[in-house]
């Protein structure tokens, strides 16, 4: 997938931090944290591009994603507040309490274009599947909500299990039962997510496809739209 994206280089001290954003908003596509049950819910262009972020991500450990997602058209379903998401890798450091100095600093990005590559996404979602069937191993995306802002915290391999699962949930969701409609089709839960302390129900995001209207515009892929009628003929 290509991503058209914004660069941004801002310095805090002595340090340069790389953040990209997606160049156009993910106009129907809406975040809210999970407390502990968050609901991602977008289209099939906004799922698919968050699944093309999640894929940039896991081979990009230098560089935080932002994906602003509070502007975007007021979804109809859902409850809680609205959240922006933050992608970065373990290593980086990055502190949710730094964010909002940070995110006051994203000004006149530089035009960047990336092509992920999904085939090397899917093997490393794949390996990770497989170590944690063979291992019993627990690694978790570590998540914070912090300034309207979601934050997962993970490594490569958490990041690309991610965007497979983002990528099937796009390629899904049109053929759900009922979405010409304008319901709401849920496609599965971001995991594994760590669990705050205490017990209680498991933190997860919930992802969900959701068409924009009219709805009568909507088609499924593959379906062709119905040809207009010719115009009646004059006597």
């Amino acid at each position: 997938m290509r991503l058209r994206l914004r660069e941004f280089r801002p310095r805090t001290g002595p340090y340069t931090h790389r953040i990209v954003q997606p160049r156009h908003p993910l106009r129907h596509t809406s975040l809210r944290a999970p407390d502990p049950i968050g609901l991602l819910l977008g289209d099939h262009d906004g799922l698919s591009r968050l699944a093309g972020l999640f894929s940039f991500a896991a081979c990009s450990r230098h560089t935080v994603v932002h994906v602003p997602l509070r502007d975007g058209v007021p979804p109809d379903e859902g409850a809680g507040e609205l959240v922006d998401l933050v992608l970065a890798h373990h290593s980086l450091g990055l502190r949710p309490s730094r964010w909002p100095e940070l995110r006051r600093r994203l000004r006149q990005g530089a035009p960047l274009t990336v092509r992920t590559d999904e085939a090397r996404t899917a093997r490393d979602a794949a390996a990770w599947r497989a170590r944690r069937e063979r291992t019993g191993s627990r690694d978790e995306l570590r998540h914070a909500t912090h300034a309207r802002t979601l934050f997962f915290l993970g490594d490569r391999d958490l990041f690309a299990d991610m965007s497979v699962w983002l990528a099937r949930a796009a390629g899904q969701g049109p053929h759900q039962k009922g979405v010409g409609e304008g319901h709401m089709a849920y496609l599965g839960s971001m995991f594994p997510l760590a669990d705050p302390p205490g017990g209680g129900h498991p933190a997860e995001v919930m992802i969900c496809f959701k068409a924009y209207p009219p709805y009568t515009h909507f088609r499924p892929p593959g379906v062709p739209a119905s040809r207009p009628r010719r115009p009646a003929a004059a006597s």
